[in-house]
């Protein structure tokens, strides 16, 4: 009886390391898997095409939403509900309240942090990068005016019979700087810096001038009080940058300002975020080792390619294709819009770009080559968000907005497929500094 009690003792605690050991084991497991995980994560935020990759993830997402029996509650998420910030008292005749929808909030508040950004970096490049030179700086301005002039020639020829349908003569004229730096950055480190900032500076010159375009040929009517507040907000931040003022909030909250006004006075609000980015200190002026300006450049880049773009990108990409018809495919507008897109844009950049480096009007970027410099030139027809916009302001009839969303969506889709593929093929396995070293290397 008593071998017996001992044996059950000893295989009780025979049965307790055994369990201890099953628990080690497990929680090991889940440690190393946990390290896995982290790990796994932390080298997906570090790849330079990572952005890209979720940016695509998104586009597509909106896409299989719109088209499934969900798009009722996409639609009603993005424009159905307002939000405001601000605030007014209607008894004292103040109002400084904005009420958007959540579209709205993406596209003409965190989008101006994208080209908040964007400014920064076109800024060093004209400071100390591919762009310092006034040879180098006229390749992109050039290409822009290619870029703008050719797509509308295109949409004229097609449309040049049918006077009501030439209002929307600007819609192929402008590039989607989010989806094109996307697509570019799906080859991450492959493509010459110099490529990304020549990409970069036709597209911000793009959407520059569509802007304007959409100021002087689509605006009714624009607010002069809240100009007069943009200027001013601007002159602010003139002195602020003469007087080597290079703490972050005074800069902030001016350009808060700036931004409000824009959006008030009937200008794209994106334009605030490229002016008040220029005025960012590159250097402080009493120790140059310290750069205000690439400090807000690296701690804006991780929220704005995995927070920024990826919201842009499900809220915009979203179109539903249901009720379309062949005459609505080959509608004059929506051909005249792919085409513009598509041959326009290409066309005109290229052509623009080698008249300037054949000239000798200015040299080829560092590292590229001519197949490159297409490819980019393709790349830019992806017009998508901005020319989906004009467009619902050229065209106020909804089987006009139907032509335009088909022609966008076509020629953008192309463009970024051959843009792509045109890259992938000229990479030839070399690979080069990623952005964030370059901005580090930056003087």
């Amino acid at each position: 009886m008593i071998d017996l009690h001992k044996k059950c003792k000893q295989f009780g605690r025979r049965l307790i390391k055994a369990e201890k050991r099953v628990v080690h084991d497990v929680e090991g497991a889940v440690v190393a898997a946990e390290r896995k995980i982290l790990q796994l994560t932390k080298d997906f935020l570090h790849l330079e095409a990572s952005g890209g990759i979720l940016l695509m993830v998104a586009a597509t997402a909106a896409l299989l939403i719109a088209n499934s029996p969900f798009y009722s509650f996409y639609h009603y998420l993005l424009e159905g509900m307002d939000f405001r910030i601000g605030f007014s008292d209607y008894n004292m005749g103040f109002d400084a309240e904005l009420k958007k929808s959540i579209l709205h909030w993406i596209n003409d508040g965190l989008m101006v942090i994208f080209f908040f950004l964007v400014g920064l970096e076109i800024k060093r490049e004209f400071l100390a990068g591919e762009l310092s030179s006034r040879e180098r700086a006229f390749l992109p301005a050039l290409a822009a005016v290619g870029g703008m002039i050719m797509p509308a020639l295109y949409f004229w020829g097609f449309n040049n019979e049918i006077p009501e349908n030439l209002a929307g003569w600007a819609i192929p004229a402008a590039t989607d700087i989010a989806f094109a730096l996307g697509i570019l950055s799906l080859l991450g480190n492959r493509i010459p810096p110099s490529i990304k900032v020549l990409l970069m500076a036709i597209a911000v010159l793009d959407d520059i001038g569509a802007v304007l375009i959409i100021a002087i040929f689509y605006t009714n009517q624009i607010l002069p009080v809240p100009l007069y507040i943009a200027g001013g907000s601007i002159a602010v931040l003139f002195l602020l940058n003469r007087s080597n003022v290079v703490a972050k909030t005074p800069y902030v909250l001016v350009s808060i300002i700036l931004w409000m006004a824009v959006v008030e006075s009937g200008i794209h609000a994106t334009l605030a975020g490229v002016v008040a980015a220029l005025f960012i200190p590159m250097h402080d002026k009493n120790n140059v080792a310290h750069s205000p300006l690439k400090n807000m450049e690296n701690y804006l880049h991780p929220w704005v390619a995995f927070c920024v773009l990826p919201l842009f990108a499900f809220a915009n990409a979203g179109v539903s294709f249901s009720g379309l018809t062949m005459e609505d495919l080959l509608n004059p507008v929506s051909v005249g819009i792919a085409a513009g897109l598509v041959a326009g844009k290409q066309i005109g950049i290229f052509a623009m770009l080698w008249i300037a480096i054949k000239t000798g009007l200015s040299p080829k970027p560092k590292n590229a080559t001519w197949l490159q410099l297409y490819a980019v030139s393709v790349l830019c027809g992806i017009g998508f968000t901005m020319s989906l916009f004009i467009g619902t302001l050229a065209y106020a009839s909804l089987d006009m907005q139907v032509s335009v969303r088909v022609g966008v969506l076509a020629g953008s889709l192309l463009s970024a497929i051959g843009g792509y593929l045109l890259l992938l093929y000229s990479t030839n396995g070399k690979v080069f500094p990623s952005s964030q070293k370059i901005r580090e290397k930056t003087p």
